[in-house]
């Protein structure tokens, strides 16, 4: 079975560009080959400022964005996050994304394609590497990163410089790696919440 990778668009505010950069990155992984890609949108969801009662751990969900939120996190093997940088650190909206859920992102593998100026995003990934990491993930060092991105971009669609094709193609080539040695952890532990779910 081919493993499912989930490419995230972290931001959701008017006029940005993730979705130009994350429609690229999803049709590469495509012709890349090793993954089934399924291009998600954080904006689509449309999730408050996280308001469940109980913590997210116990995946007892009162609200029905959640409930789909969480439904789309658990089909994946891997993620790869698109993400600017807000103030040296990753989209509010992403943050808050990850705190909703627990168990569903664990033993999963993640990338990052991040842009912006000068910096291409890097210290939004630093940021969100942190919170991954409680969450059971495993953020590889291997990235793409778009600095002064506006440059690549024509007519709404992006213009990838040839560095962006080779980082992308070395990062799916090691994010499939940990997914398929992860891919016993993620079945073992789906199989322990299901009997734990039946049994309550």
């Amino acid at each position: 079975m081919t493993l499912k990778l989930h490419t995230i668009i972290a931001s959701t505010r008017p006029g940005r560009i993730g979705p130009s950069i994350a429609n690229w990155f999803n049709d590469f992984a495509a012709e890349h080959g090793k993954f089934d890609p399924v291009l998600v949108d954080l904006a689509d969801f449309n999730l408050p400022i996280f308001d469940e009662p109980e913590h997210p751990m116990k995946q007892d969900y009162k609200h029905a964005h959640t409930r789909a939120w969480a439904e789309s996190v658990s089909a994946a093997d891997a993620f790869v996050f698109v993400t600017p940088e807000y103030n040296y650190a990753p989209p509010p909206a992403l943050v808050n994304a990850l705190n909703y859920l627990s168990r569903e992102w664990n033993y999963t593998p993640v990338g990052f394609v991040s842009y912006g100026g000068i910096s291409g995003g890097l210290r939004s990934v630093q940021v969100a590497k942190q919170i991954v990491t409680t969450l059971k993930m495993m953020p590889i060092p291997e990235g793409v990163p778009m600095p002064m991105v506006f440059q690549n971009l024509e007519n709404g669609k992006l213009k990838p410089a040839d560095i962006y094709k080779t980082s992308a193609a070395t990062m799916l080539d090691e994010l499939h790696r940990w997914a398929e040695s992860l891919r016993g952890l993620r079945a073992q532990h789906k199989a322990t919440l299901q009997m734990r779910a039946q049994a309550a």
